[in-house]
């Protein structure tokens, strides 16, 4: 993706995904930050691609690698990392589920980039979006769940719930649900 792409993205837009998502779950992520291994030591070019909260399960084949499920992972547990790595490598896209927090949200705007949120509960549903496995990297370092994968998807669904402008939909529901659960707890006057 390019900025121009992210700029025409707002928070409640759902998108079909085409083209390659990078893998990243924790032990990637603390790499990638602690590290900070020069861009050309990783065999991928990850400036423009959106970084997928995703452990997958995939199958090696006589064919090569064959996706068996990749569902989201929750994005919260990598906030700590996620802003270096959107400044320092370049992605314009985070996607996971369940959102993330200030730190995330002000990377986004200050650096062009958005949160995706994606299915839950949808690990199949989703790697039959995932047409070939393109790529590997840290395999046998981190294990097949935390190594960085290079998917090429077709039709991947999400929607943006963190955008470049500073909004955020999970911030809203928070709101909203606060302001619920206060009047539940409220005592009810009788009489």
């Amino acid at each position: 993706m390019t900025r121009k792409d992210v700029l025409d993205l707002h928070v409640g837009d759902v998108v079909l995904i085409q083209g390659l998502l990078v893998t990243g779950r924790d032990k990637l992520h603390t790499y990638l930050f602690n590290e900070r291994p020069p861009k050309e030591r990783i065999p991928f070019n990850l400036e423009g691609t959106i970084l997928y909260h995703c452990g997958p399960i995939i199958e090696k084949t006589p064919q090569g690698y064959r996706c068996i499920a990749g569902g989201p992972t929750t994005s919260m547990r990598v906030e700590m990392y996620e802003s270096r790595i959107i400044e320092e490598y370049g992605i314009r896209g985070a996607m996971g589920k369940g959102g993330m927090g200030r730190r995330t949200l002000h990377a986004l705007k200050e650096f062009g980039c958005v949160y995706l949120h994606t299915i839950g509960g949808a690990a199949v549903y989703l790697a039959d979006r995932v047409k070939r496995v393109s790529g590997v990297w840290k395999l046998e370092e981190f294990g097949m769940t935390e190594a960085m994968w290079i998917l090429e998807v077709n039709d991947f669904p999400a929607i943006v719930t963190m955008d470049a402008f500073g909004k955020s939909l999970h911030d809203k529901i928070e709101r909203k649900s606060r302001t619920v659960l206060k009047e539940l707890l409220e005592p009810h006057r009788v009489g």
